[in-house]
């Protein structure tokens, strides 16, 4: 919904604003298959990865936790930005790390008589989810749609996205749902002035 993995990610803290925010990555296994629902994980390594950390279950906790310390880093980053504020020295450090990490994790891959960069498939590090959304939130920074990263119109969601439309003036991260609702709200805001 955010569109980069980074910035959906960064939604998976839901309600983050209000009194009682929804952590929608409670176990490993959740951020496992949030790596499976973006497809940034191939389905074999996600079984992989389930598998281990079934085995490893310290190591998945502390693997979930550096997912939630990037998470946070990243979001207040990205709301420096949306904010058009400095990044905050510390989360930056923070976000570095974890980048510089997933690049050492990056190799070259030919196919179809091309190249790109692949992150190695065959590891069941339990932090292999990190490394695309790191790389994810570096690409984002490091471009020109940075400019059109924006945040929810909506009070009671204010989740981040990036806006593509063609003029660059949306304002919800889903006009099916925080649109809609504003848009709904709006209508019988009128309604009662008008009687």
């Amino acid at each position: 919904m955010g569109g980069p993995v980074c910035l959906d990610f960064v939604n998976t803290l839901d309600d983050r604003f209000s009194g009682e925010p929804k952590e929608l990555l409670p176990s490993y296994a959740d951020l496992a298959r949030f790596g499976e629902d973006t497809e940034i994980l191939p389905n074999s390594q996600l079984d992989e990865l389930l598998a281990e950390s079934a085995e490893r279950k310290k190591d998945a906790e502390r693997a979930l936790r550096d997912a939630i310390r990037m998470r946070d880093a990243m979001f207040e980053v990205f709301w420096a930005v949306v904010q058009e504020q400095p990044a905050p020295e510390a989360a930056l450090q923070v976000l570095n790390g974890y980048v510089q990490a997933a690049a050492q994790q990056m190799k070259l891959v030919q196919t179809k008589g091309r190249f790109e960069w692949k992150f190695d498939a065959s590891a069941n590090d339990l932090k292999a989810p990190l490394w695309p959304i790191a790389r994810s939130a570096a690409e984002l920074l490091a471009s020109e749609q940075l400019q059109f990263v924006r945040v929810c119109a909506s009070e009671t969601c204010k989740w981040l996205f990036l806006d593509e439309s063609k003029n660059h003036r949306r304002r919800w991260c889903d006009m099916t749902k925080c649109g809609n609702r504003a848009k709904v709200r709006n209508f019988y805001s009128r309604k009662k002035m008008e009687s």
